[in-house]
Order: C-alpha cells, then structure tokens, then sequence
C-alpha cells in the first residue's frame, strides 16, 4: 500500500517494519474486499501497491494457480514482500502511470489509491484495460473527518514545522456518487460500500504506532529528529484527549473505508 506520490513529498522510503506492527488490523480490509471478488480462477493478478506483501499473500492463498504480481514504489516494501514471498514477482512502479499488461483478470488494490493524485481517473483507467469479465476491486481509508487525521493538521499547524509540513495533509475521497457515475459507464457491474472498523488498541501511544506507519509520514519526513520527537508529544496529548480510555483501559480505533469492486 505504499504511496506512488508520496516520493516526491519526502524523501524517507515507508517503512515496511513500521507497517506491519499492526499487521492482523491492517489485513482485515483486504481479506473482506477479497472475499466479494467474483473469480473462480484468474489466470494474473496484479496487487497494486503491494506493500510488504500482506494482501499479496491473500491474493495467493485465494487463487493458488494464478501468477500473481506485485507493484509498489517502495523499495523496502518490495524488500520485504520477496523475503515474504519469493516465488512471486514484484516491481517497482508508479500507479499514476503504470499500465497493465494484457491478460490481467483482477487489479486488486489495498490501501494505495487515496495516496495517487487524481486517482478516480487513474482507476477509470485500470478498469478499461481488463478483459470483459475482468475485476477492479479497490478499498481506500475514508478517514479524514476522524479525529487521526484532523489532529494531524491541527499539530502541523501549531508548531515551528508549519511551512515544512504545509502540503502533508491528505484530500477528502470523492463521494461514493462521484466513483458510480465515472466507472458505471466503464463495467458490467460495479459495488461501492464503507465497512467501519473499529480497532482495539493497547494504548493511546499504540493509536500513534499505527498512524506512524501511514498518515503520519509526510507530516514527519521532512523534520529534523528533534521537531519529530516534539511534533509525536504533542500529537499524542492530543489523542490522549480524543480517546478516553475504555473499560479495561485500550483504545477503539474506528476506522471507516470504501471499498469498489467493478467488473468489466
């Protein structure tokens, strides 16, 4: 799920160690996506941004005799997914241009698109390069309105770091309307559908684990060691605030995401 764009923002590769910290959380979406996809046996898959290969291992376990590729702009994440999975191929790639080779049957992205800019034409794009049959099966965080994210803008503009960290924050999704009206022209069927998680965390510093290893990352690339450790204190007092603590003393973490599946 690393971000193709992301790159240009930072100059810090995601972290695939970070990432996984939570990895059980972080693969419940594609489980559920990958449960709706409406193939009995896809000769190619692709995994768009693949990450260290969590939702690769999916897409595997599910269609054991399908080639199944990976593509992620991450180095590390692609580091990790060979270690993971050696006997499939991952590239490096950029989504925003990356085109699919032919005979791909399922596109299948994870966590990848809310990072590429204009991505609605981006999957508009995808979908008409499959074969009718074919499948475009996305899930997106839908969060920008949780406490997470709105916290995140609030430190960033608080702080000495304001005119560095000035373009971190990440853009509201399209209404589900937006993506029906620009793909249902494109495929035979398409599915469009939030699914809101809700995460039990150790700790309010655990919540801070998490976004560390996906929404926190352009606000904290560009600072020095010393601005990132102050910029996390404060952060954390903030979800501190956000968060009371629950009966037996973790945190509910409610995650919202869409999710898109549309058949060619």
């Amino acid at each position: 799920m690393a971000d193709p764009s992301q790159r240009n923002r930072a100059t810090e590769d995601w972290n695939a160690k970070q990432y996984l910290k939570f990895e059980d959380e972080r693969t419940r979406p594609p489980r559920d996506l990958l449960a709706q996809v409406p193939l009995a046996s896809p000769r190619r898959v692709v995994d768009l941004g693949c990450g260290p290969g969590n939702s690769t291992e999916l897409l595997v376990e599910r269609f054991p005799s399908a080639e199944v590729i990976g593509i992620d702009s991450s180095p590390d994440m692609l580091r990790q997914a060979r270690e993971q999975l050696p006997r499939c191929t991952f590239v490096e790639g950029n989504l925003s241009s990356w085109m699919p080779e032919q005979g791909i049957d399922l596109l299948f992205g994870n966590a990848v698109f809310h990072w590429v800019p204009d991505h609605p034409k981006v999957l508009a794009r995808l979908l008409q390069s499959l074969p009718p049959g074919g499948v475009l099966a996305v899930q997106m965080p839908d969060n920008t309105n949780e406490p997470p994210l709105m916290l995140m803008e609030k430190v960033a503009a608080s702080g000495p770091w304001t005119a560095a960290i000035a373009q971190a924050q990440r853009n509201d999704l399209p209404r589900p309307e937006g993506y029906y009206d620009l793909l249902r022209p494109l495929c035979s069927r398409i599915d469009i559908w939030h699914t809101h998680y809700n995460h039990i965390i150790e700790n309010h510093a655990g919540v801070v684990e998490w976004f560390k290893g996906s929404g926190l990352r352009p606000f904290l690339a560009p600072l020095d060691a010393a601005m990132r450790e102050t910029f996390i204190a404060k952060y954390t007092d903030e979800i501190r605030l956000a968060y009371p603590a629950r009966s037996d003393g973790k945190i509910m973490l409610k995650f919202p995401r869409l999710f898109i599946l549309a058949v060619r």
